[in-house]
């Protein structure tokens, strides 16, 4: 339970139909195993007390009376397990029968939530033996004790304010206004849904959609169980298919036809601050009276066998990916095409330097041009080689520039920065911060200039992680007329471009863009050591991975230093130890907070993904703001 993180279970346990006694036995020997395995939040399917297919013998007395004295046993024989069960049996009020789930908590039954919308189509014939519990709000004795009997109920942890539990089953998600909208808005941060929902062709992988579907419009976790093989198979036959999902992420799903359980953990504190920032969330509550049944769990660790992303901002998959890079070239290549467009610019002025940043800024000019329709000759491609330059990128940058079409231009900024070091009093000899970004800046200035002078626009190179970090000039590389790659994260950008030079039928410019790939990373600012790059970016500000990782964290999830520290700790385990981990997080905060000065006044430039730092849009922070509480979280891990 720590951090947010809750341990939930979905179960497809063995039934026999109508045999009460071996149901129950069964539920509860899967509830204490999968207890024993840290399971907070444990699921079974719909009616699986006494089996989803009796039919006709929901009418007869003696299932029903089975079905409630085995509802106390299953609670008798967990009352020592730290969880939160929910089991499915058919249940008499009055009169009525209705489908509902029972929530079991250290042996006591806390709640009753009737089914809502029941299937009388096709296959389906539930409203032959079942009520409506839509507008169902009473009281029962179990256990000497009265119990809520109503759909509109949350059930709330003690010991964890973020975890608030509400229960659908099966066909009220599947019907045009589930339940779950209304639990959501009412604070629910974890649907639970108590399902028999048999196979057909097709359907799993559209039950798979409808479960993450709903776990994004509600941002929620969702725990569904379904029934498996064991039930009746006279006419249709269940396939126990599982589902775990997260805000929209299947987090785990079982193989279909194989009864069992999938377990893994739902982060309710980053469902919480995603609500906070979607401020249209809780524009609509509905105005309907809730009861709230707490439940209590002891406060534990919470292992974690979630899978943490090391790359967040790359997709894993191939395919994702190369669909992806697709998009963001096409949103950047829009962005710029647009500004062209309107001011009536024929002309880009771009820096080339023989990187990744400005090759990708490349790229996706030539694409925007030809979008345009205007020749690529109208990009001047400068390369300004300094006291840093080495051939490698020297070279690279003449042939890309080549072979992409745009117009070669070259200007030695040695004499220029040399004379500006007189002007201003610098030994040339002491390469500390003015001897490098008086290089930046004289760039800059050059670009500026001949914009100007070519009636143009300077596009600008830098990327998401340097702006996050501030690892750029003031005034410098930080300023242009439109910032193509803005909110294109570093790990990105090499996916981008290795994107390009997989799909163009240009194998010369492939090779090129290879061997840039291939190049450290690196300003160039330092003279060469032996004709070699001598100064690494990485070695400096730290590893990008790392950063990219704490950027994502912190500023998408809005997750705690501690927290990401933990969750990097699990994601880069075999890459670093936990000092260098902890090390670059706390350069991560200094530099976040101490460099928003730079963030405050940024060009224009497209937003391509969900974590953009522009203070027009995603990031509005004082400029003056202190890392300290951050900071001190961290100071205090040991």
């Amino acid at each position: 339970m720590r951090d947010g993180f809750i341990k939930v279970a979905a179960v497809s346990p063995k039934v026999r139909v109508a045999d009460i006694e071996y149901n129950c036995k069964e539920i509860s020997a899967y509830a204490k195993s999968l207890a024993d395995k840290g399971a907070k939040v444990i699921v079974f399917p719909e009616l699986s007390i006494t089996g989803y297919t009796c039919q006709d013998l929901f009418f007869q007395d003696k299932l029903i009376t089975a079905a409630k004295e085995g509802l106390i046993k299953i609670a008798d024989n967990t009352r020592d397990l730290d969880a939160i069960i929910f089991v499915g049996l058919p249940f008499e009020i009055n009169g009525k029968l209705y489908n509902v789930a029972s929530a079991i908590n250290r042996g006591k039954i806390i709640g009753i939530v009737p089914k809502t919308y029941l299937p009388n189509y096709n296959e389906f014939y539930e409203a032959r033996h079942f009520y409506s519990g839509k507008d169902l709000e009473t009281k029962v004795v179990l256990q000497d004790e009265e119990v809520n009997v109503t759909t509109n109920q949350i059930f709330g942890c003690k010991s964890m304010e973020s975890l608030k539990i509400a229960v659908e089953l099966c066909e009220d998600l599947w019907v045009p206004n589930p339940p779950s909208i209304n639990h959501g808005l009412q604070g629910a941060t974890l649907i639970v849904n108590l399902s028999a929902s048999n196979q057909i062709v097709g359907k799993g992988r559209y039950r798979k959609e409808l479960v993450s579907g709903q776990s994004a419009r509600l941002v929620s976790g969702y725990v569904y169980a379904s029934a498996g093989p064991g039930e009746s198979t006279q006419d249709v036959v269940y396939s126990a298919h599982n589902l775990i999902a997260e805000n929209g992420k299947i987090l785990s799903q079982s193989k279909l036809f194989e009864e069992g359980a999938i377990m893994t953990e739902v982060d309710c504190n980053y469902l919480l601050a995603e609500r906070r920032r979607m401020t249209t969330f809780q524009g609509n509550v509905p105005n309907e009276k809730y009861v709230n049944t707490v439940f209590d769990l002891k406060k534990d660790e919470t292992s974690l066998t979630r899978t943490i992303d090391p790359n967040p901002f790359v997709p894993s998959s191939k395919e994702e990916r190369a669909i992806r890079c697709n998009e963001i070239l096409s949103i950047q290549a829009m962005g710029l095409k647009k500004r062209l467009e309107h001011i009536g610019c024929k002309t880009a002025v771009i820096g080339i330097s023989g990187g990744l940043d400005s090759t990708l800024a490349l790229l996706v000019t030539a694409k925007a041009f030809d979008l345009l329709g205007i020749d690529r000759s109208g990009i001047l491609a400068v390369t300004m080689p300094g006291f840093g330059t080495t051939d490698r990128t020297y070279d690279n940058a003449v042939k890309l520039i080549g072979e992409m079409g745009g117009t070669f231009k070259e200007i030695n900024i040695a004499d220029a920065v040399n004379q500006h070091f007189k002007d201003i009093e610098q030994n040339p000899a002491n390469c500390d911060v003015t001897y490098e970004n008086s290089q930046a800046r004289e760039r800059t200035q050059i670009l500026m200039d001949l914009a100007n002078k070519n009636n143009g626009i300077v596009i600008g190179t830098g990327d998401l992680s340097e702006l996050a970090l501030g690892w750029a000039t003031y005034n410098g590389d930080h300023m242009s007329m439109y910032g193509v790659n803005v909110s294109v994260p570093k790990t990105l950008v090499r996916y981008l471009v290795q994107y390009y030079a997989d799909e163009t039928e240009n194998v010369a410019l492939s090779k090129t863009l290879y061997d840039i790939l291939d190049t450290p990373v690196s300003p160039e600012l330092l003279p060469p050591e032996e004709g070699q790059i001598s100064q690494m970016t990485e070695d400096l500000v730290g590893p990008y991975e790392l950063h990219d990782f704490f950027l994502y964290h912190m500023l998408r999830l809005s997750q705690s230093p501690d927290k990401i520290y933990r969750l990097a700790q699990l994601a880069f385990s075999e890459q670093y130890d936990n000092a260098t981990i902890l090390k670059w997080e706390k350069i991560f905060y200094k530099r976040f907070f101490g460099q928003q000065y730079k963030r405050s006044c940024l060009p224009d430039g497209p937003k391509v993904g969900s974590v953009a730092v522009s203070p027009r849009g995603d990031l509005r922070m004082p400029s003056d703001a202190c890392a300290n509480i951050w900071l001190k979280e961290l100071d205090e891990i040991e």
